[in-house]
């Protein structure tokens, strides 16, 4: 049998805590970043290529559940444990904006278009903010049946995705009306959904398995049995052809996406994975851990 080839880590130190979430900006004319997000309250700005770190962006009281920047990477936004979302320089990193919410922010993305901020969290109320007009109220969608776990947009903004904490499923919301529109069904809640780069898929992951859903008919495309719970789950976004998982028994694994066979198994980190992403350009992908690591893996498979 053909060993398994494995890659070797950039590990990038400076969490004090469990890393929770990644994010990577799109290609911009300064190349592309990776931000993570940790309970120890802070947030940091890497070079996505080297690890090399840029910053941190300092503010919050609480755990910082999740983080995002903007399509041209010149802002970015944090969800917390302290009942707030902020809006960052990722130049300076200085607060531009800071909203007050009534419960822990578990989720934020930026609209495409950069100009609206969506927040989710323990309140079960999606709110979009006007970053146009920051001190507005923010627009409140208040039918999410649990606690918002993740949100992204889609459809040139025109769709809004979220998942809960405490139900299976990833619904649909149509942001004009405010209803939801199509519910994914899965059998246990979604830990990590992830919108394709060129927005033809929508990537699952629900413990036990990993899903690849049609973002535009909301077909089930392919199901993957997980050989363990994983959190995360990452697509390809080049040829679209692997995808990633991340889990429990700290291994980042590399799956084949036509026949779901494990291709790599990347070992390294001494605690669960709790997130994994594909770089912009498919090269490298990164895993933040239990551990309080990021390691960015460039991969060592043939596309």
């Amino acid at each position: 049998m053909e060993k398994k080839r494995v890659a070797v880590p950039i590990l990038c130190h400076g969490h004090s805590r469990p890393v929770v979430d990644l994010f990577y900006s799109p290609v911009t004319p300064d190349g592309f970043f990776l931000v993570s997000a940790s309970k120890d309250s802070y947030s940091m700005l890497r070079n996505c290529e080297t690890g090399d770190w840029i910053g941190t962006f300092e503010g919050h009281k609480g755990a910082v559940w999740s983080v995002c920047l903007d399509t041209n990477a010149l802002r970015a936004a944090s969800g917390s444990a302290d009942f707030s979302a902020k809006v960052w320089d990722a130049l300076t990193g200085d607060v531009l904006h800071s909203f007050e919410h009534k419960h822990i922010v578990r989720t934020c993305a930026f609209s495409e278009d950069t100009h609206l901020l969506l927040t989710g969290g323990v309140e079960k109320v999606l709110r979009v903010y006007d970053l146009n007009c920051p001190d507005a109220l923010p627009r409140e969608v208040d039918k999410s049946p649990g606690s918002v776990r993740t949100v992204s947009w889609m459809h040139s903004d025109q769709t809004i995705l979220s998942s809960c904490t405490d139900m299976g499923g990833v619904r649909l919301w149509d942001v004009r009306s405010g209803e939801i529109v199509k519910t994914l069904e899965t059998e246990s809640s979604v830990t990590s959904a992830e919108v394709s780069q060129d927005g033809r898929y929508i990537t699952t992951a629900d413990g036990s398995t990993v899903m690849i859903w049609d973002a535009n008919h909301f077909g089930l495309v392919r199901r993957y049995n997980m050989p363990c719970t994983v959190e995360s789950a990452s697509l390809e976004p080049i040829y679209g052809n692997k995808f990633i998982a991340g889990g429990e028994d700290m291994w980042v694994r590399v799956f084949d996406f036509q026949s779901g066979d494990e291709i790599a198994c990347n070992k390294g980190h001494h605690g669960p994975v709790h997130c994994v992403r594909f770089s912009p350009k498919g090269e490298s992908y990164a895993s933040g851990s239990e551990d309080g690591t990021i390691r960015i893996w460039h991969r060592p498979f043939d596309p």
